[in-house]
C-alpha cells in the first residue's frame, strides 16, 4: 500500500476547502481517506487563515514512507517559511 499525502477537496461550487490527508494512492481523489493532516482554504482573507497542518502527524506519516504530491510540498514548502 503506498501512501500518498495530498488534497481532498470539499466546500461548495466556486468556494474551495481542501483537507490536507494521508490516503492510499489508488483511491479516489475525495474518497477514504487514512489521516486527516490539516486543512487549506485558499480563499481567507488572512494569510495566517489559509493553511494549517499537524506537523507532527505529516512528519510521521513521511517517516513511514509517504510522499506528498507536488501541491502539498510547495504548500508545507511555503509554510516553513
Amino acid at each position: 500500500m503506498a501512501v500518498t499525502i495530498r488534497l481532498s477537496r470539499q466546500g461548495a461550487k466556486k468556494n474551495p476547502q481542501y483537507l490536507i490527508v494521508a490516503v492510499d494512492s489508488s483511491k479516489k481523489r475525495d474518497g477514504a481517506y487514512l489521516e486527516n493532516l490539516g486543512h487549506y482554504y485558499p480563499k481567507a482573507k488572512n494569510a495566517a487563515d489559509k493553511i494549517k497542518v499537524n506537523h507532527d502527524a505529516l512528519k510521521a506519516w513521511q517517516a513511514k514512507g509517504a510522499q506528498c504530491s507536488q501541491t502539498v510540498g510547495q504548500l508545507v514548502k511555503t509554510l516553513a517559511k
